[in-house]
């Protein structure tokens, strides 16, 4: 069975015998998953009345730990967006009373966002939804593939100079 990017490859094949058109497998094939499992991950999102972004600042607090509370820099270096979009969407989730933004007692010049009550109570819901969703999407492969394939893109992730933020 063939998928889209076997066609767009076909093609290129056909109309430029002299290019070997198979990067474009690799890159075309994980567009195409982007695309597809971002919108079944947004879709699932959508019923906790959340967007990706609100969740992914919501779980890096989460994740970190009580008091769940990190300074903007340091979502901002976790997140890898910058300090303008970190504070737009911080200013949105105080709205939506998710996360709370105070001045660090212990510097002034720093500002601590913590969870609320009722962000950790979203955030806790829909993370547990979120992983069921996401092994659901991977159930077309077994185990054995899942950390093959996570294996092979840790490696290109490497070697494009992708590395772990250091936290805080």
């Amino acid at each position: 069975m063939n998928d889209a990017v076997d066609l767009f490859l076909a093609q290129w094949a056909r109309e430029r015998p002299d290019l070997d058109a198979s990067p474009m497998g690799v890159i075309g094939r994980m567009n195409r998953l982007q695309q597809l499992l971002g919108r079944r991950v947004s879709d699932l999102l959508a019923e906790y009345d959340l967007e990706r972004w609100e969740f992914d600042v919501l779980a890096t607090l989460r994740r970190s730990g009580e008091p769940y509370q990190l300074t903007a820099k340091d979502l901002v270096r976790m997140m890898m967006v910058g300090s303008a979009a970190m504070t737009n969407r911080v200013d949105r989730l105080v709205r939506k009373e998710l996360v709370h933004r105070q001045v660090d007692p212990a510097s002034r010049r720093r500002v601590l966002v913590t969870l609320t009550g009722k962000g950790l109570a979203l955030v806790d819901g829909a993370v547990a939804a979120h992983v069921e969703n996401e092994a659901r999407l991977l159930d077309g492969l077994s185990g054995e593939e899942q950390e093959q394939l996570a294996d092979l893109m840790r490696t290109l992730l490497l070697s494009l100079g992708d590395t772990a933020p250091e936290t805080p």
